[in-house]
């Protein structure tokens, strides 16, 4: 339940925002935006002021829980703290009844206009000149004109209406203050953001994850079964040898006595007409090989999984007695499940296509990063393994490798993997020993075949620059996440 028009004038009231000065904006995520005010006179007062846009759940007031801070800084908080902190509210009042919050905030000669709108489904944060022209908004609505350059004027549109047309009643609370009944009430019944709802979905994540690995493991312990299972390919090698001189050409069984096992009797071995028994024989000794190098693998990850469960309890147990509802808000944002290691980490995807890829590969943390060594390996990545939307990187007034990373559906490149793909493409061109450098980067989609050019030269359009230091701790990370080499 949101807060209606009659408790926003009470938290207001309280409040009594006048006279404070803003000191810090913080986004904790793209619905929670606070604000850090302070007052020195008529006596020192610090506030937090927390205004949320969750549907269900839209308000305005003081709070007491700690803020945190989203893993990288967002676009509204980040445009805040650098036009209105250190500005003073002059005036701080709700539009007649109808959940609009104005701020008015003077800055030097600047005054900026700071608008709350706390209407479920429709809730926005608006930050406007004295004029009514948008500077920037919490929430862009294009259709709306609430983008930066275009004009939002409330007042203009609901006139100067007075409160009381509509009535509805103020929440029953003990205490003294409104705001922190307000602030604990919301805590625990705020809709999607309360303890209740929050722990709810974490508790759902967790349990899906977990149950997922734990099917995973149960595959490779079946696989460690029938690796297990092995020694009988590397008697069937020896018994092969043994008995050469009784295989003659086009025998498609051998019979032959068991001394591994003489109480068995004889015993009876496939054999493929088409090859000699040498060759069969070593075909026998390489499934057993494999099947040995597969149980070391399979027998690795399975201690993997098994830590990576304890491990995922562990951080249930902590995420679940979380009780800022803010904080839990923010780890499910931002995904609960960043996992160190995972059974899909541990081996590469597809890895028969792996084998037949030129250049090197590189999974790192779900993204596939490729590598062309020379003009004839960026040729073949660019004809053949990248396409329209993978991003392509190259050492600007240097020769040197493309470096591509693969998209995935719905998903943006990280800064980290862009720099790990940076590294790569500076480290692999003649650029390396100056340790930094500017590189391009852009779309696969936006390069152009040079004319009569050697293989590989491409004409970039759209690209972007990108500096890069080599960073050896980084490189000595990326070698352990590199999947095979060229062949």
């Amino acid at each position: 339940m949101s807060l209606n028009w009659k408790e926003i004038n009470r938290i207001l009231e309280e409040l009594d925002l006048p006279g404070f000065q803003i000191q810090k904006a913080v986004q904790s995520t793209y619905e929670v935006l606070s604000l850090k005010l302070h007052r020195s006179f008529p006596q020192s007062s610090s506030k937090t002021l927390l205004i949320a846009l969750s549907p269900g759940a839209c308000r305005v007031h003081e709070t007491w829980q700690a803020i945190p801070k989203h893993a990288t800084p967002l676009r509204f908080a980040e445009l805040l703290n650098s036009r209105v902190v250190n500005g003073w509210i002059e005036e701080a009042v709700q539009l007649g009844d109808n959940r609009i919050i104005r701020l008015m905030i003077r800055l030097g000669l600047h005054r900026w206009r700071l608008y709350c709108r706390l209407w479920s489904n429709a809730a926005n944060v608006l930050l406007t000149d004295e004029e009514g022209l948008v500077v920037d908004v919490m929430r862009r609505l294009p259709k709306q004109g609430e983008i930066s350059g275009g004009r939002y004027t409330p007042e203009a549109v609901l006139g100067n209406l007075p409160p009381g047309t509509r009535e509805y009643p103020i929440r029953e609370f003990s205490g003294e203050s409104f705001n922190a009944f307000i602030d604990a009430w919301y805590t625990e019944h705020g809709g999607p953001l309360s303890l209740d709802a929050l722990r709810a979905r974490a508790w759902k994540t967790f349990d899906t994850h977990a149950r997922r690995l734990q099917a995973a493991l149960e595959r490779l312990r079946e696989k460690e079964g029938a690796f297990e299972d092995a020694q009988p390919f590397k008697e069937y090698g020896d018994l092969i040898l043994g008995h050469i001189h009784t295989i003659k050409p086009g025998d498609s069984w051998l019979e032959a006595e068991n001394f591994y096992d003489p109480a068995r009797g004889t015993i009876r071995i496939k054999l493929d007409p088409r090859k000699s028994p040498g060759a069969q024989a070593e075909q026998y000794y390489d499934q057993y090989r494999k099947a040995k190098k597969g149980l070391a693998r399979v027998q690795a990850e399975i201690a993997a999984g098994a830590q990576e469960l304890l491990r995922l309890e562990t951080a249930r147990n902590r995420v679940l007695a979380e009780t800022n509802p803010l904080v839990l808000h923010k780890l499910l944002k931002a995904g609960l499940i960043q996992r160190p290691f995972s059974l899909e980490d541990a081996k590469p995807r597809n890895r028969e296509q792996d084998k037949k890829r030129p250049g090197l590969a590189f999974w790192r943390k779900d993204w596939l990063i490729l590598v062309g060594r020379d003009g004839a390996e960026n040729d073949l990545l660019l004809r053949h393994y990248v396409k329209g939307k993978d991003l392509w990187l190259h050492v600007r007034d240097y020769p040197g490798s493309y470096v591509f990373i693969k998209q995935r559906s719905g998903k943006s490149v990280p800064l980290d993997i862009l720099l790990d793909a940076g590294n790569l493409a500076l480290f692999y061109s003649k650029g390396r020993n100056n340790r930094e450098g500017d590189l391009f980067y852009t779309p696969v989609t936006c390069l152009r075949r040079a004319k009569g050019g050697p293989p590989g030269l491409v004409i970039p359009t759209q690209e972007k620059n990108l500096h890069i230091k080599l960073d050896e701790k980084r490189l000595k990370e990326l070698e352990t996440c590199r999947v095979h080499s060229a062949v």
